[in-house]
């Protein structure tokens, strides 16, 4: 299986893309599976699976399910609590009918392309640069759960927690971690974005899936 969680712009993150490239299918069947948060997954899902088709699997199944948002808090909910009962039953049930196709098919080379939405060329990336979260030291006990969490390496643990905002690519999976809620992200330009989000992305969007 193929998974991205989408990011700025509706595409897969630079480095989820360069770490897929490293991996070869040698026609294995593949399911593409994106998450966002609420707003859309634009090109994604159609990016994801022109890649793993470039990498030499076979894309026979695709879906796109609702996570919280990278930037949703107690303040500003976004998707809150997503995903929930009802998408892991659509989950569950999406499962069982790409197994039932999965076994009905003979060869995968005489099925037609997956067909997802999206565009070529894709949207440009909208990954915000030289900002990163904050640490509140007072409540931060250093238990490095944000460095382990971090994809890039751009949090270590000093004297007190480090970031290297060169390096940070905003995903907030360190504040999504923390186990104190010492980590936020406090950049006028998130916050504004967040807020815009909060404001219009409220309305309860469904699993979109593709056999």
């Amino acid at each position: 299986m193929g998974k991205g969680q989408v990011y700025g712009g509706g595409r897969l993150p630079a480095l989820a893309v360069k770490r897929f490239t490293q991996i070869q299918g040698n026609g294995s069947p593949a399911v593409v599976v994106v998450v966002y948060g609420n707003r859309a997954y634009d090109d994604a899902l159609l990016e994801l699976r022109d890649l793993v088709g470039q990498n030499g699997f076979t894309p026979v199944a695709g879906a796109a399910f609702i996570g919280e948002h990278s930037f949703s808090d107690s303040k500003k909910p976004i998707a809150k609590g997503r995903p929930d009962p009802e998408d892991l039953e659509k989950a569950a049930q999406f499962g069982a009918s790409l197994a039932a196709k999965i076994k009905a098919v003979d060869r995968l080379s005489d099925q037609a392309q997956l067909q997802v939405p999206g565009k070529f060329p894709y949207n440009p990336h909208a990954v915000p640069g030289g900002i990163s979260p904050v640490t509140d030291n007072e409540m931060c006990v250093q238990c490095g759960t944000c460095v382990d969490s971090c994809p890039t390496g751009a949090v270590r643990l000093d004297d007190v927690i480090v970031t290297d905002a060169a390096l940070c690519i905003a995903c907030c999976a360190c504040v999504k971690n923390c186990p104190n809620g010492a980590r936020s992200m406090q950049a006028p330009g998130i916050q504004k974005v967040a807020q815009w989000l909060h404001a219009n992305c409220q309305a309860r969007k469904e699993p979109d899936l593709f056999l």
